[in-house]
């Protein structure tokens, strides 16, 4: 933290200045060029009238830094300091052009006999010629670097801000460094009271979901351990008896069935929890895919007349040929347990409805029997893992007591909500909320 206060500090010093530095040089080059085209006019003035007293040898004899062109009205040149023979017309040049028209005239442009940057300055003869100075704008550069100091100031300055940004930096950061988050006792800034809060109260959220994460995995070890044993006691019991010869002929059949049972309902119990475990780790699951889901709940259907038979239980479908992104055999998982739960939990003669609705914002899938209902101090708990309503029921009917947690999870791997309606004596509405997603 010291280091990006010390950083942005001192690169908040260094663009101020960096612009303060443009702005002064910018005036003081705009001023220094300026006082030379003054400088030139003045020269112009001394040249001129030298002229007017010895004529051409004034020129010859002038020892001057300035080149001093001398151009008839024609643009000719009739005398140059630095070049002897120079022929090209110098009647095109803007200074020149400017001189003829309105006395006077400069311009600044690259040279065409040396390629130099040059200032002109030029000024109308009585006579009707020009004469112009010049003067190369390094010239001026250079004086106006030799005549600055304020560079050293500038790089005192920079040198001073990056020292006392690496102390503001410090002095910022080590009060917050020494800050007692249990007590909140030594607040050295006042800003600084609401993020602590919102620290003290995200802690206590933390410890309060990790002690029910944890409750939760002791009671899922337990639940687990628990189902697990039932099954495994009564498959030991009846081997046992069988082994011993203790157990007659025609009894034998009846075992080794109710062995196959429990071996069976052992299966289901390890696929279940194996399928939750993909789930919260998100592993294995295969890619999301365009699918229709009307199709979906006619496959459940089929699969699960045998089953609705034996009970009595009609099954409807109803709805038309919806389409949602998702993953095939969890959505399938997931229907399957609800339409199995809302079988088994129903009357003899009784009738379970799955349907697709699908609007605008959302594409739902509903699962409504008319069974047993749930009791509405039960209707939050029936979604956690091996929660069952009624223990003895269960049992008789079978189930792991994992299948609603599965359409939960599955719900959620879908971004899909999970809604429900239950009355006791009445049936139980069941409906999953899928968000509309963009094509």
């Amino acid at each position: 933290m010291t280091k990006t206060i010390f950083r942005n500090t001192f690169l908040v010093g260094m663009i101020v200045l960096a612009i303060c530095s443009f702005l002064f040089f910018g005036l003081q080059y705009t001023q220094t060029i300026e006082e030379t085209y003054e400088a030139l006019r003045q020269e112009t003035t001394y040249v001129i009238s030298g002229m007017k007293l010895c004529g051409l040898d004034y020129l010859k004899g002038l020892d001057d830094n300035n080149r001093v062109t001398w151009i008839d009205a024609d643009g000719n040149v009739l005398y140059d300091s630095e070049y002897e023979n120079l022929s090209s017309n110098q009647g095109t040049n803007a200074e020149v052009i400017e001189a003829f028209e309105s006395g006077e005239g400069r311009e600044t442009r690259r040279s065409d006999s040396n390629g130099k940057q040059t200032m002109y300055y030029a000024r109308l003869l009585d006579d009707g010629t020009v004469i112009r100075l010049s003067r190369p704008v390094a010239v001026v550069m250079y004086a106006l670097i030799a005549v600055s100091p304020v560079l050293w100031v500038f790089v005192l300055v920079l040198i001073i801000s990056g020292i006392l940004a690496f102390r503001a930096a410090k002095q910022i950061v080590t009060p917050i460094n020494n800050i007692d988050l249990d007590s909140h006792s030594n607040i050295p800034y006042p800003e600084l009271a609401p993020l602590l809060d919102k620290i003290e109260e995200q802690r206590m959220i933390i410890q309060e979901e990790s002690g029910q994460r944890e409750e939760m995995r002791r009671e899922f070890s337990a639940n687990v351990s628990h189902e697990l044993k039932t099954p495994l006691t009564s498959i030991s019991g009846f081997a046992e008896l069988m082994a011993a010869g203790g157990v007659s002929p025609d009894k034998v059949t009846e075992f080794s069935k109710d062995i196959y049972k429990e071996s069976q309902r052992l299966i289901s119990l390890i696929n279940d929890i194996i399928k939750l475990s993909r789930l919260d780790e998100e592993a294995d699951l295969p890619p999301k895919k365009d699918m229709d889901l009307h199709d979906l709940l006619l496959r459940v259907a089929d699969d699960l007349k045998p089953v609705a038979g034996k009970n009595n239980i009609f099954i409807d479908v109803k709805g038309e040929e919806t389409h949602i992104n998702g993953v095939d055999q969890l959505l399938y998982e997931m229907v399957y347990n609800l339409c199995d739960n809302a079988i088994k939990y129903n009357y003899p003669g009784g009738k379970v409805i799955m349907e697709t609705v699908a609007d605008e914002k959302s594409t739902k899938l509903i699962v409504e029997d008319n069974g047993i209902g749930i009791p509405p101090e039960h209707q939050k708990r029936v979604f956690e893992r091996f929660y069952r309503v009624d223990r003895s029921h269960s049992k008789e009917i079978g189930g792991t007591g994992l299948g609603l947690s599965i359409v939960k999870h599955g719900a959620m791997y879908h971004n899909a909500d999970v809604s429900m309606e239950s009355t006791p004596g009445k049936g139980t509405k069941i409906t999953i909320s899928f968000p509309k997603t963009e094509d």
